[in-house]
């Protein structure tokens, strides 16, 4: 029989600590800083919609938005990832904050002159945003999980998500706000560009840890180590391509701006509402799972949420009521969150440090490309379909795909608790 002592001994390691991560101070500034960043550029997501759609009345140009951005990422992806591998991630990080304040700046002046090929001028800035973007993500990554022990990166990986989806609920709320007040997009540009400063500031003060720089010259073999390494986990390879495919296909986000003044005949704060539901259910979701003991049936988990996505994005495309839509945005948003906290957990606890940056690039692409890529497909999609007809059958391919990732890679299914790969 257990000796008292001995029981003791065991109560520390029994408990599960939901804010292990943010025990951590130079975490909790860069987590600080990160926030900051993502509402600026959630508010100037809704702030760019709502304007070009009101100066083109284009669903295409609105696709055009996302493809600006994402093939910059996609093509420098190799390099920023073997960047963040061979040098300090610290000044990486704040040198892409600086241009993605710049370029918010840059916005607010063509919006606020209203000068002429004002649309060429704008993707040209998205195409620089897109630059930046490459190199931050990647960076960002890398030092956010130097910051804290591994035994803390499930837990990490949680309030990563809810930070990012806490932004997402404050930034398109204000940003519709701020249009509705200011009565057009100027204010929202400069509002991001100090929100952009306020970032750099805020994790300028951090102190990076040392870690195990790669020491290969900038080679082809070099480049491709994150994407070989990402081929040969499996378990990675699936979970990535999963949530890649479902948001490409499922995601209806691009189009919001067309729902919101088209079918659902509301305004510019209403617009803000339905941008942040989808994030206000993922962040309940994802301090419900911080909270939780670690999910014991990963694959499962993350396989039916997936459906579940697919399923509340028809009844979304199919709805003409503004509250059943916020509601379904809602839910995909939660449904969606599950598949996150899974796949940064296995990509961050299976990579080594010497290559963390490029396997976060190559996690970028996925995400860039079931987010912007997605809103291009979606746009395209709406313009020859409709925007009714595009958002239906994407959560239809979303429910496809999940059968084709389960039968192909049928590991998936079997997926345990997420902290026995540590």
């Amino acid at each position: 029989m257990p000796s008292h002592n001995q029981k003791l001994n065991r109560r520390p390691e029994a408990k599960h600590d939901a804010f292990a991560a943010l025990r951590y101070r130079d975490y909790r500034l860069f987590m600080i800083g990160r926030t900051l960043l993502f509402i600026g550029a959630q508010m100037q997501t809704v702030a760019l919609g709502w304007e070009l759609y009101e100066r083109t009345g284009s669903a295409l140009v609105l696709g055009g938005i996302g493809l600006a951005q994402v093939t910059p990422m996609i093509l420098l992806t190799l390099i920023a990832g073997h960047t963040a591998d061979s040098f300090r991630r610290k000044p990486i990080w704040l040198i892409s904050v600086g241009v993605l304040a710049l370029c918010s700046l840059g916005l607010a002046a063509i919006s606020y002159t209203h000068i002429q090929n004002a649309i060429i001028l704008i993707y040209g800035i998205l195409i620089l945003t897109g630059i930046a973007r490459a190199f931050l993500k990647p960076a960002s990554d890398a030092l956010l999980f130097q910051l804290i022990p591994v035994t803390a990166f499930t837990n990490a990986a949680t309030w990563n998500s809810s930070s990012f989806q806490l932004a997402s609920v404050v930034g398109p709320a204000l940003g519709g706000m701020a249009i509705a007040v200011m009565k057009g997009a100027t204010g929202v540009y400069i509002m991001a560009a100090i929100a952009g400063l306020l970032c750099f500031f805020s994790t300028a003060i951090i102190k990076e840890p040392a870690f195990a720089r790669s020491t290969e010259r900038m080679s082809i073999k070099a480049l491709i180590s994150g994407a070989k390494f990402v081929w040969e986990n499996q378990l990675i390879l699936a979970a990535i391509s999963l949530d890649m495919f479902a948001v490409l296909l499922g995601g209806a986000v691009a189009l919001l701006p067309i729902f919101a003044k088209d079918i659902l005949r509301v305004g510019p704060f209403e617009l803000g509402c339905l941008q942040a539901a989808s994030s206000i259910g993922a962040l309940i979701m994802a301090v419900t799972l911080a909270h939780l003991p670690p999910l014991r049936k990963a694959g499962q988990a993350l396989l039916w949420s997936v459906v579940g996505f697919g399923v509340v994005t028809i009844i979304f495309g199919l709805s003409r009521s503004y509250w059943l839509s916020l509601l379904m945005l809602l839910l995909a948003g939660a449904l969606d969150s599950i598949s996150v906290v899974i796949r940064h957990t296995l990509v961050q606890i299976r990579t080594p440090d010497n290559l963390r940056g490029r396997v976060a690039a190559i996690n970028s692409v996925f995400i860039s490309a079931s987010n912007e890529l997605g809103g291009f497909e979606s746009g395209l999609a709406a313009a020859f379909l409709g925007p009714v007809v595009s958002v239906v059958a994407g959560g239809v391919g979303t429910i496809l795909v999940v059968i084709a990732v389960a039968t192909i890679w049928p590991q998936i299914r079997n997926l345990g608790a997420l902290e026995e790969y540590k």
